[in-house]
């Protein structure tokens, strides 16, 4: 390992909670490179988004002093953006259209931001960290629950030099799907043909049921991994079975050849599932290690950033509560446009087939899911799936195109 290492840590966020997340892990960074006896020098990016909720610039801005002291704190503003899609039509000789398919907001653009201005940066290595993730996990022990604090950059440095990807595990809300009780509005038939119709790499049927098995639908901590003593594992077949999440990921620059870039199409989600297809097409060697990060999808238990642990989570996501529903829909949509990619590429002999039984589930079960999600109209699922399948293969040719930029652009600036 390098006497001197230059380790980023990406955040891509809409919301002020990030703020909150870095001035009470700070100090908790810091502590944990004591134990690795390198140098360690710190810059963390914020990409903000004014428009993801409308929220003010300058809540962006809340770390606190003695943090800036600290660690270096660098933010990737909308100026910034354009500054850099500047750059990179004079100086690398790239199209308007080749910088907006590569940089910007969005989930796969700002994810490329972060990951360029690393590299123009000298990062040796990048973490992905979401803002609604925090490295703390959950454990269940004899019915008693056990907060263990995670040593989340330790683990990636420790390991990241052996590996062109790290990955953690997630605990908390897996996935941003609240609980439902089965009715006579709503059966358990018709939700399942709802889950059916979204399905893909991270949301099928099984793991819903596995969510279910409380009404808070959390997932625990698994003591070992939660301590750091779970074996570090190859992960093996990555775009195929296995894929990666864009949060608790670290990049090994020093390997950049085996870095792809991220995309996901207009307005979809999947930047990680995009980026896996071609990780897996770079056979690039992805570890998986142990530390958690505790995933708060509905920012319900803020409050354990500041040491403040519930007794249990029990609570039920209520669906009453217009956020909550809201947030629901909006990763329903980002879903079901990203799907018709993810079958092409993945399951081409099969893709025609696939989105037709789709379509079909979502007919059975949109109208009945509106019953029970009040604010919500799940009905416009039908005909963004039949848009994003109309796009299918110029989406395709998008995450070609913008793969190969990055292979020509990564070796020009290195």
């Amino acid at each position: 390992m390098k006497k001197q290492i230059n380790f980023g840590i990406g955040f891509i966020t809409g919301r002020p909670n990030v703020c909150k997340i870095i001035n009470n892990y700070e100090k908790a960074i810091k502590e944990q490179l004591k134990e690795l006896g390198t140098e360690v020098n710190i810059t963390i990016y914020i990409l903000y988004d004014l428009n993801y909720q409308g929220t003010d610039r300058i809540e962006f801005y809340n770390i606190f002093p003695e943090v800036y002291k600290n660690i270096k704190i660098k933010y990737i503003t909308p100026e910034n953006i354009l500054e850099y899609k500047k750059i990179l039509m004079s100086k690398y000789d790239l199209t308007k259209s080749d910088v907006n398919l590569f940089l910007g907001n969005g989930y796969a653009k700002a994810r490329n931001t972060i990951l360029f201005c690393a590299v123009k940066n000298k990062m040796d290595y990048l973490l992905f960290w979401d803002d609604d993730e925090y490295p703390i996990a959950n454990v269940l022990d004899n019915q008693k629950l056990i907060w263990v604090k995670q040593k989340n950059v330790l683990q990636h440095l420790k390991n990241i030099n052996n590996s062109d990807i790290t990955i953690g595990y997630r605990c908390g809300m897996m996935n941003p799907i609240p609980y439902i009780e089965y009715t006579n509005y709503i059966k358990e038939e018709d939700f399942k043909n709802f889950i059916e119709a979204l399905e893909n790499e991270v949301i099928s049927w099984k793991k819903i049921n596995q969510m279910r098995q409380n009404t808070s639908c959390i997932s625990y901590a698994e003591m070992d991994i939660a301590k750091g003593e779970r074996k570090v594992e190859s992960i093996e077949d990555i775009g195929n079975k296995n894929f990666v999440l864009g949060s608790g990921i670290c990049l090994n620059l020093n390997n950049i050849e085996k870095i792809p870039a991220f995309y996901n199409p207009p307005q979809a989600r999947g930047e990680d599932t995009f980026f896996s297809c071609a990780l897996g097409e770079k056979k690039a060697k992805v570890m998986k290690i142990p530390t958690y990060h505790f995933h708060d999808s509905f920012l319900q238990y803020t409050n354990i950033m500041e040491d403040k642990y519930p007794e249990n989570l029990n609570e039920e996501i209520s669906l009453n509560n217009t956020d909550v529903e809201q947030r629901f829909l909006k990763a329903t949509i980002g879903w079901t446009r990203y799907k018709p990619l993810l079958c092409y590429i993945t399951q081409k002999d099969q893709y025609n087939d696939i989105i037709k039984q789709s379509k079909q589930k979502l007919e059975q079960s949109a109208k009945k899911m509106n019953k029970i999600f009040t604010t919500c109209d799940f009905s416009i699922l039908t005909s963004e799936l039949e848009k994003y399948d109309n796009e299918v293969y110029n989406h395709y040719q998008e995450y070609l195109r913008v793969n190969k930029l990055w292979d020509d652009l990564k070796e020009k600036i290195r």
